[in-house]
């Protein structure tokens, strides 16, 4: 019986490298290194007459309990060394069979640590989503299904190309969330009500994403409103995240942060660039009261009236001039739809400077730069003085049936018709006049 308690002591404290805590007799006073020498010494059990004696390498007896189980390199080590182990001692006996248990230990731990899809494919399609398997292993993220940390130095993890949902590869077949790009490519619009709030009865005092149960009193879950859609979701649907939202934008021209669910982030982050506000529709009056849209929209008008000239010539072309619009192409075919990044920049001044910036080089290179582009320019005829005048010009008007171009001044002044039109006007009626008898005979 006393062989049997040494022989369970020794073990507990020289074969399992994860049960590091002391026996009662480690915690006697005076218990040091020598202490625990002798103890060793004393916990050996003897040999039966007639079996060689093996000693077992100091290596054997320390293996695992200096190494960091966290580090999978290391565990491999430990585990080839306590295989080399295994082979070196006695068959059958109790040495060999403690260096199997602690084989086992090992291999369980590299397990846990083991990257489970190491050999699954770089892409997944799932719900809607395309999954990529990520390659950077020092970004520190957080999973969007089960909320914890990613680490991606041991784990593998995947990202949607789509809408950014990032999950573990383990979380990867429990999704249950469909590809927020898919709900911008079918219904790419705003909700344009602020907080369209229905109540929690309305949703069955659930979730509005997953379900879940919710309650205001936080039994057995939070619920938390989004200010976007205005519905209640749990606190894993909603993480109080911060977004602008766009119906208090166009109708207050309020720009501050509310907190939105997940789902509202995704969706406003991928709406954000996209040109689907037709300001002078939603709420006209914003323009008199808002200077930077004012300003804003004269200068797209200019920029579409400046377009024939680039299309017309080679060396605007060639230059790809147009292409200083290239992030913001609704501005080059309208000039009444804007995104919501659009009026964030506007807000904060950037647009205005840089779409002053292009007029002036779109202006430049017609008027000054491009003998061909000078050739289209027009002379009031209704004064027939001045330099020559471009649609774009500020002191100009422009007839709305022929496009002529006239100064401003004389354009309002003249109480006859627009000469150009009257000159088309009697070009057509002598083209469809019927010929006299003279040219009949």
């Amino acid at each position: 019986m006393e062989h049997d308690e040494k022989l369970a002591r020794f073990r507990q404290v020289h074969l399992n490298p994860f049960n590091k805590q002391l026996g009662p007799w480690q915690h006697e006073k005076g218990a040091g290194k020598e202490a625990l020498e002798v103890a060793s010494e004393e916990a050996l059990p003897e040999l039966p007459p007639g079996e060689p004696e093996f000693r077992c390498p100091e290596r054997v007896m320390d293996l695992g309990l200096s190494e960091d189980h966290f580090a999978r390199p290391v565990l491999r080590q430990a585990i080839q060394e306590c295989k080399q182990v295994i082979l070196e001692l006695p068959e059958h006996s109790e040495k060999q069979k403690d260096a199997v248990v602690r084989l086992i230990h090992l291999r369980l731990k590299l397990q846990e640590l083991k990257d489970p899809n190491e050999d699954e494919p770089n892409i997944r399609v799932l719900l809607e989503h395309r999954f990529y398997k990520e390659k950077s292993k020092s970004v520190k993220q957080t999973c969007d299904k089960c909320h914890t940390v990613i680490w991606g130095l041991i784990q593998t993890w995947y990202t949607c190309t789509g809408c950014y949902y990032r999950c573990h590869s383990k979380c990867l077949n429990l999704i249950s969330k469909p590809c927020v790009r898919s709900k911008v490519s079918h219904q790419a619009e705003y909700e344009l009500n602020i907080c369209p709030e229905a109540g929690l009865d309305s949703q069955d005092y659930r979730c509005a994403e997953c379900r879940a149960p919710i309650s205001l009193r936080g039994v057995p879950s939070e619920a938390r409103q989004c200010d976007y859609t205005g519905q209640y979701y749990c606190s894993h649907c909603h993480w109080n995240d911060l977004a602008v939202i766009p119906a208090r934008v166009v109708h207050n021209w309020d720009f501050e942060p509310r907190k939105v669910s997940r789902g509202s982030m995704r969706y406003l982050a991928l709406m954000v660039s996209r040109p689907v506000l037709r300001l002078r529709e939603i709420n006209p009056l914003l323009f008199n009261y808002v200077e930077e849209l004012v300003e804003i929209r004269k200068l797209r008008q200019d920029i579409l009236l400046m377009k024939p000239y680039f299309i017309t010539c080679r060396e605007a072309m060639a230059a790809r001039l147009l292409l200083q619009l290239q992030d913001r192409q609704h501005f080059v075919e309208n000039d009444e739809m804007y995104s919501v990044q659009d009026l964030l920049d506007a807000h904060t001044g950037r647009l205005g400077c840089s779409l002053a910036e292009t007029h002036t080089l779109f202006a430049k290179h017609i008027k000054l730069d491009c003998e061909r582009c000078q050739a289209k320019g027009f002379v009031c005829e209704l004064c027939r003085e001045g330099d020559v005048l471009f649609p774009f010009d500020s002191h100009t008007s422009v007839c709305a049936d022929c496009s002529a171009v006239f100064h401003r001044d004389c354009y309002y002044d003249n109480s006859t018709t627009c000469p150009r039109c009257a000159r088309l006007t009697l070009r057509k009626q002598s083209l469809f006049q019927e010929p006299g008898p003279d040219v009949d005979a």
